[in-house]
C-alpha cells in the first residue's frame, strides 16, 4: 500500500515505531502548531519534503491534508510513501475512508504486550506485577513511578484528547465515570445503572463510552449469538485497554493489593482478553472475539472465532488447578457440538496441561497457543 497507517493510545510508542522503521523518511509532527500551519497552509511544499518518504505524525490535525496525499501517491505510484500515526483513531479513520480507501494499510499498535516483555530484563515475576503496570512503554524503559505516570496520564488525555472530541464542561464529572467504567470491567454494559450512577444521561453515557473506545482507553466484547441456548445475553462487556491504567483508576497501587482486592479477578480476565487482542494485532491477524452467555449462568469468558472453528477459553484468576474450570466449558462443548480440544482455561498457575477436556494454561504461557489462520 502507498499509505500506511498506525494507530493507538498515547505513549504507546508509535512515534518511536516509526522513527526506528523508516529512519530516513521525513518526520513531521503536526501537534506542533507552526508545523501543522505549514501543512495547512502550503500542503504541496509541506509534502515535498518528504523526498524518500515522509512520517505524519497526528495526521488527524490536518484532514486537509489526505486529499494532497492521494494525488501525490496516485501519480508516484511508490508503496510505503507516507506513515501516517494518531492517537485519536476515529478522528484519523473517519478522514482515511473519506480520501485514502484503497491506498492505506491500517495497523494498530497497543503498549507493550507480555509476550514482547518476557525475553527481556523487564520480564514480570506474577500476572500480578504485569497487571499493575500495564504496558506503556515508559514506565519500563524510564523506570517512572507508576503514580505518577498514570495520574500525569489521565490528566493530559482528559485536557488534550476529550477536550478536543467532545464539549465537556465538567472534566471532573468525565474522570468520575471514566473510574465507573473501570469498576466494571468484565461486566455487562449496562448503560442505565451507569447513568444512574453518574447523573448523565443515557446520549452522554454512550457518547462518552465512545470517546474512551476511539482514543484506545476502554473497549466492548460482543457476546457470541448463534442460538445454541435460545436465551442469550446480548449486552457486550467492557474492558480496558491497559490493565496498569485500570489499576491506577480503581485506586490500586501495589501488587499487594491488587490480590486481595474485589476486582482480581476481573482485572486477571481483562488482562488475558487484552493480551490475546495484542498477540492477534502483533500478528496482522484480525480474529474475531466475543463472550458467549446465557440466562441460566453459563458463559465462557472468551470465544475466539476463527470461521470454521470455535475456541472456546474459560479465564481462572487462581493460582490452583480446580476440577470446577471446566463446568461451564463441558456445557457449551456439549451443547454446541464443539470439539473439547479446541478448548483452553488460562489460569494464574504456573503448569500447562493437555486433557481431555481441553488445554490447561499458564498465565505465561499461553499466547504461544494462539496461532490461528488470518479470519
Amino acid at each position: 500500500m502507498p499509505v500506511v497507517s498506525i494507530t493507538g493510545p498515547r505513549q504507546s510508542g508509535k512515534t518511536t515505531l516509526c522513527r526506528q522503521l523508516f529512519p530516513d523518511f521525513f518526520y513531521a509532527n503536526l501537534e506542533q502548531p507552526e508545523t501543522r500551519n505549514f501543512a495547512l497552509q502550503d500542503p504541496r511544499q509541506f509534502l515535498d519534503q518528504g523526498e524518500r518518504g515522509m512520517i505524519i505524525d497526528e495526521a488527524q490535525y490536518a484532514p486537509e491534508l489526505f486529499s494532497y496525499i492521494q494525488g501525490r501517491v496516485d501519480e508516484t505510484r511508490r508503496n510505503g510513501e507516507f506513515i501516517l500515526s494518531g492517537s485519536q483513531n476515529f478522528l484519523l479513520m473517519e478522514k482515511i475512508t473519506q480520501s485514502l480507501a484503497g491506498r492505506v494499510a491500517v495497523f494498530h499498535l497497543l503498549p507493550f504486550s507480555l509476550q514482547e516483555l518476557l525475553p527481556t530484563p523487564y520480564k514480570p515475576a506474577t500476572p500480578w506485577e504485569h497487571i499493575l503496570k500495564g504496558g506503556y512503554p515508559r514506565i519500563y524503559d524510564q523506570s517512572v513511578d507508576l503514580n505518577l505516570f498514570f495520574s500525569s496520564y489521565v490528566q493530559t488525555y482528559v485536557e488534550r484528547d476529550v477536550r478536543q472530541l467532545i464539549n465537556v464542561s465538567d472534566l471532573q464529572q468525565f474522570q468520575l465515570f471514566t473510574r465507573i467504567i473501570a469498576g466494571r470491567i468484565g461486566q455487562l454494559f449496562n448503560q442505565s445503572a451507569v447513568a444512574n450512577e453518574t447523573g448523565l444521561t443515557h446520549p452522554t453515557v454512550k457518547k462518552w463510552l465512545s470517546i474512551l473506545q476511539t482514543s484506545f482507553v476502554a473497549f466492548t466484547l460482543p457476546p457470541y449469538f448463534r442460538n445454541f441456548s435460545k436465551q442469550l445475553v446480548k449486552s457486550p462487556k467492557i474492558y480496558f485497554y491497559d490493565t496498569g491504567l485500570a489499576c491506577y483508576l480503581l485506586g490500586i497501587r501495589t501488587a499487594g493489593e491488587l490480590e486481595t482486592h474485589y476486582a482480581k479477578g476481573a482485572l486477571f480476565e481483562n488482562f488475558v482478553i487484552v493480551e490475546t487482542l495484542k498477540c492477534f494485532y502483533n500478528q496482522g491477524n484480525r480474529q474475531s472475539l466475543y463472550f458467549w452467555r446465557d440466562r441460566t449462568g453459563h458463559e465462557i469468558d472468551l470465544l475466539i472465532d476463527t470461521g470454521g472453528k470455535l475456541h472456546p477459553v474459560e479465564i481462572k484468576a487462581s493460582q490452583t488447578i480446580q476440577p470446577q474450570f471446566f463446568k461451564n466449558m463441558d456445557f457449551f462443548n456439549q451443547i454446541s457440538g464443539n470439539d473439547p480440544a479446541e478448548a483452553m482455561v488460562i489460569y494464574a498457575g504456573d503448569l500447562n496441561q493437555k486433557r481431555t477436556q481441553g488445554q490447561i494454561c499458564s498465565w505465561d504461557a499461553f499466547q504461544q497457543s494462539l496461532s490461528f489462520p488470518a479470519d
